[in-house]
């Protein structure tokens, strides 16, 4: 028996992972290197390793503080000296803390292949009152495909680098 044969597949539900990005059930493509955070129904661009000029820190987009096209914008290691998947920044996080209502659960792809998330990364997710889920991230987009569906877009969100990205 199908018990969610009837239910629709969400428009932000992740068709294919790429190298650079993700194909989305809407059409949309994410492509170029950037990740997709999936929150309330919604696909951003997401790049946590963009650092923002004169912030020292990612906000999450890489879009603002004026950089253009020809320029490269620096960049933040991702991953600590412990190997641990770390983005313990207010500023990479802090939408989280100004959505309402709020996910129950943050799903976290890390890339090619799984990687622990640092103490100050969790907690920091915690502390908005959302469970977070670390996987590698094809893992993670069938994982948020399954409970997007199930739960509604509400109450599931994801945050995925591409499988491309490294170091």
């Amino acid at each position: 028996m199908d018990m969610l044969g009837q239910t629709p597949i969400p428009s932000t539900a992740i068709d294919e992972c790429f190298h650079d990005g993700f194909a989305l059930n809407s059409g949309v493509q994410v492509t170029g290197g950037s990740g997709v955070l999936l929150v309330s129904g919604e696909a951003f661009e997401w790049r946590p390793w963009v650092v923002v000029a004169g912030t020292g820190t990612g906000t999450g987009t890489g879009a603002e503080g004026g950089m253009g096209k020809a320029a490269i914008p620096p960049k933040r290691k991702l991953v600590n000296e412990k190997g641990q998947w770390d983005v313990s920044s207010e500023e990479q996080w802090g939408f989280l803390g100004r959505l309402w209502p709020r996910p129950d659960l943050l799903i976290l792809g890390v890339g090619p292949s799984l990687r622990p998330l640092s103490p100050a990364t969790r907690a920091l997710i915690n502390s908005m009152g959302i469970r977070v889920e670390v996987l590698d991230t094809r893992n993670a987009a069938s994982q948020y495909n399954l409970l997007a569906t199930e739960r509604g877009v509400d109450q599931v969100a994801a945050a995925l680098v591409p499988l491309g990205w490294r170091e």
